[in-house]
């Protein structure tokens, strides 16, 4: 973790303000001066500012359902920020894990464990995301095997990754991917001549979204570990 990091984490001090009191001389790990905000903390450093011993706070993991309207910013912007609806402490330090477009809906994670968001987010990890699609038009069934093949995206020089394309009904479809490509979703339909009207986040890995629009809560245990490696099955979803 960054050393700017390492203090807001441990303090109810701004990354600005990590950062000055860094560069002006008065942090210290294993008694050393360190004045570069990006020197990397690691387990078992001991961290001081101004000789005052830095303890982090427990890492925190939130699941949101996102509704319509708001961006996966950490700020305000052309639309509000979904932080606007988190009532919690030490907001500016938490991230967002996989953004959802401003008129994309559903499962949102929230967290400020790095580590952790990654197992999520890169595509190596293969962690699926279930997405609930309502399209423009009738989708043909043998474009499922299209999706699994994987579809080349304009601008892009490789297919896309094998995803799960679901046939619910002829305009409403489930798709699980493990890539997270800007507009991804979007520009796969579009690929094959569909255009997506409605987009919802079902499902992260394991973790079913399962509170109602505009509201949040903290992952249970189970739900935060399912994302660790080494857990059997950490990123299957389910059918």
């Amino acid at each position: 973790m960054r050393l700017d990091k390492y203090i807001c984490k441990s303090t109810q001090l701004s990354t600005s303000q990590a950062v000055d009191l860094i560069q002006s001389g008065k942090a210290t790990i294993n008694e050393e001066v360190c004045v570069f905000e990006a020197r990397q903390v690691h387990d078992g450093n001991i961290v001081k500012i101004n000789n005052e011993l830095l303890t982090l706070r427990p890492f925190r993991y939130l699941m949101m359902h996102k509704p319509a309207g708001y961006l996966c910013s950490n700020k305000n912007e052309t639309h509000p920020s979904l932080f606007n609806i988190l009532d919690i402490d030490n907001i500016n330090v938490l991230h967002i894990v996989g953004r959802l477009d401003v008129d994309t809906t559903g499962l949102v994670l929230i967290t400020d464990d790095g580590r952790w968001s990654y197992n999520i987010t890169h595509p190596g990890q293969d962690c699926s995301k279930l997405y609930r699609v309502g399209l423009s038009k009738p989708i043909a069934t043998d474009v499922i095997q299209t999706f699994k093949d994987g579809i080349m995206l304009q601008g892009c020089k490789e297919l896309t990754l094998p995803a799960k394309l679901t046939i619910m009904q002829e305009k409403d479809v489930r798709l699980s991917i493990t890539q997270g490509k800007y507009h991804q979703v979007k520009r796969m339909f579009k690929a094959v001549g569909n255009r997506v009207n409605t987009l919802h986040r079902e499902q992260i890995g394991s973790v079913r979204l399962d509170i109602e629009e505009g509201q949040w809560r903290h992952l249970t245990e189970q739900e935060v570990l399912s994302f660790s490696k080494g857990i059997e099955n950490e990123c299957s979803v389910k059918p």
